[in-house]
Order: C-alpha cells, then structure tokens, then sequence
C-alpha cells in the first residue's frame, strides 16, 4: 500500500502536483485547482499536528468500519465524499502559492516520520497510527488529484 513515508510514492504525488496548473479542470466537486490545493494542505497540517478536529459523532459510531474499508482497500477514495467543516475552502487563493505550501506540507510531513504525525485521532475515523496516517494521506492526495486528471 503506497504511503507519504515512502520516498516513492511522495514523490510520484509531489510530480503530480506540479503538474496541475490552474486552469486544470475538476471531474467532480465544487473546489477551483487552487481551492483544493489549500483544502490538501490544511489536511496535511492536521495529520502532521499543526491543527486538530473534533470527533464527528457519526464517525464515533462507524469510523472504525469505514477507515477499514477506505484505509485497506486498493480501491482509490470514492467521489464527492464528505469533507470536514474545518477543511472546506470557499474563498479564492493563489494557485502558486497553495501549490508551494503543499509541496512544503509532503515534504514536512514524510521527512517527519512516525515522530512527526498527529496523537490526535482523526475526526471520523478515529484513532490512527502514524503508518494508517501516511496511507490516508497518501489516499487523500491521490482522490483530489485524480479530480483534476492528474
């Protein structure tokens, strides 16, 4: 299972999102290339412990089940999931500087490593390991670059 620990795999999604521009064109969802740049990079923040979420009472019932699903599956993250309230972007940003801050997000967080990853568990799924949080994060990216064909 690919993962943002592994060097590889950062890099195949650090390569993918340097080739976004913005112009690229979302397949799905409301975001613009930049907007969701910033929605990834806030993400990042929360996994490497920068910024927290609270529990989300759904999540408390079936998060264990859905992270299995989600987490250990080969199959890429499904359309227009649901987003934390916290990580909706609605305003407009700058394509260059979101795609800088997350390309500085990957690196961060995969030079890190297990010591650099959030205690906090995540606000649907629940408790995480730092490798659970290196798949997810791996998963999140892929899902939100494949929106826009990369």
């Amino acid at each position: 299972m690919k993962n943002l620990f592994e060097r590889s795999s950062a890099e195949e999604i650090k390569a993918r999102v340097q080739n976004l521009s913005p112009e690229s064109e979302r397949g799905w969802g409301k975001m613009s290339a930049a907007q969701m740049l910033a929605h990834c990079s806030e993400w990042m923040e929360m996994v490497s412990g920068l910024k927290t979420s609270p529990r989300n009472f759904v999540g408390r019932i079936v998060g264990s089940f859905a992270k299995k699903s989600v987490l250990y599956s080969e199959e890429p993250i499904r359309r227009n999931m649901p987003t934390d309230k916290i990580f909706l972007i609605q305003d407009e940003r700058n394509f260059l500087k979101e795609q800088q801050r997350l390309l500085d997000c990957i690196d961060s967080f995969s030079a890190g490593g297990a010591e650099g990853c959030t205690k906090h568990p995540h606000s649907f799924f629940g408790p995480m390991t730092p490798d659970e949080w290196a798949i997810m994060g791996y998963k999140h990216l892929d899902h939100h670059l494949r929106q826009f064909g990369c």
